[in-house]
């Protein structure tokens, strides 16, 4: 009954894991006809982000959390692209 459970609880551990770090995608809503640079540097770190899901993909997700924290740090970037141009745009009025 024991290793049923441990079983079980590693299961659910693991599909955790895997929803809280799609929740993290880094988004890319720059405008790319106000702010093509930006925009482009979003489309990168998205595209740097799917890398790094891939590589956790291919190594079961045993990288003791660094590549988490890469895909977090990641978002928080395009965040503050976002930021970045939403205070450009009030610049320009």
């Amino acid at each position: 009954m024991t290793k049923r459970i441990r079983i079980l609880t590693a299961s659910w551990c693991m599909v955790l894991f895997c929803v809280v770090t799609l929740a993290q995608e880094p988004v890319v809503n720059v405008d790319p006809h106000r702010h093509p640079n930006l925009a482009e540097a979003q489309r990168l770190i998205a595209q740097a982000s799917g890398a790094i899901r891939t590589a956790q993909r291919d190594n079961r997700y045993d990288m003791h959390g660094h590549a988490t924290k890469a895909r977090e740090l990641l978002a928080q970037a395009s965040e503050e692209i976002k930021a970045a141009a939403e205070d450009a745009n009030r610049g320009r009025r």
